[in-house]
């Protein structure tokens, strides 16, 4: 059973001000969801990021690597928007959290940070208490750097930009969780898009459910995803086959010459 059924506009609006201009969103009036895997499929710009991104604020979702989804100022609009949403949830998830591709960067930044922030308070801590008081506040700082040494490694930097993203996830999600992923394909190789697939395949079997925004065909072909199109006036359900993507992918690989000399 999935936690979030469906989400529905609350009141009709006449605003034609973003994120309304946009057809999809400005159509919207409903979605289900039957399936622990929800896939939003379409061009950029057509308005799966912002309402993956709406979805994640109604949910109370934690941003991993960005600032928090309610104080974000980028997202003020976006904000606006989900308050005219209503959430029909079914249960409550043990954990729901956010995870934009593009923020990737960013949060490796700040856990190299925290990382070594842990350090050099560990060593001030030694050389500024005795006895007791020293006990517990390098405790303290060497139990902060060790839980993020367990999770993200001593260096993160050591490994491809593929594994750090690989080992994010695996550290982050747990079984029981609500996870909004918007477009996780960008730093992983077709290789490792496989095994991002299994990690999901897994965590759906521990009670998990997921909406992710992708470009990937790969990751349009989990089983038994519903898979959204934005690419029109209207958000619709479609088949994988009929995915514009899909097809596109397709009919390049078949003639990969055919279509660069066309270029």
């Amino acid at each position: 059973m999935n936690y979030l059924r469906s989400i529905e506009l609350k009141k009709n609006t006449s605003d034609m001000e973003f994120p309304y201009n946009i057809p999809s969103i400005g159509s919207f009036r409903s979605l289900a969801f039957k399936t622990p895997i929800t896939i939003f499929s379409g061009e950029n710009g057509t308005g799966k990021s912002t309402l993956i991104e709406a979805m994640a604020i109604g949910m109370n979702a934690v941003a991993i690597g960005s600032e928090n989804l309610d104080t974000d100022k980028s997202l003020d609009k976006i904000r606006k928007f989900s308050g005219n949403l209503r959430f029909v949830k079914n249960r409550i998830p043990k954990r729901s959290f956010f995870f934009r591709a593009e923020d990737f960067f960013g949060f490796i930044k700040k856990v190299k940070t925290e990382l070594r922030d842990y350090k050099e308070l560990r060593a001030e801590y030694e050389d500024e208490y005795t006895g007791y008081a020293k006990m517990l506040t390098t405790g303290m700082a060497e139990g902060q750097y060790a839980a993020l040494k367990s999770r993200y490694g001593e260096d993160p930097d050591a490994f491809s930009h593929g594994e750090s993203f690989i080992n994010l996830f695996q550290s982050r999600m747990i079984g029981g969780g609500l996870y909004f992923l918007d477009e996780p394909e960008t730093p992983l190789s077709p290789q490792r898009q496989l095994a991002f697939i299994s990690l999901i395949k897994d965590l759906v079997k521990r009670e998990c459910q997921f909406v992710i925004a992708t470009h990937s065909p790969m990751i349009m072909a989990l089983p038994e995803a519903q898979i959204f199109t934005f690419d029109g006036p209207e958000i619709k359900t479609v088949e994988f086959d009929e995915v514009e993507h899909v097809k596109l992918m397709r009919s390049f690989l078949k003639d990969p010459d055919n279509y660069i000399r066309r270029l």
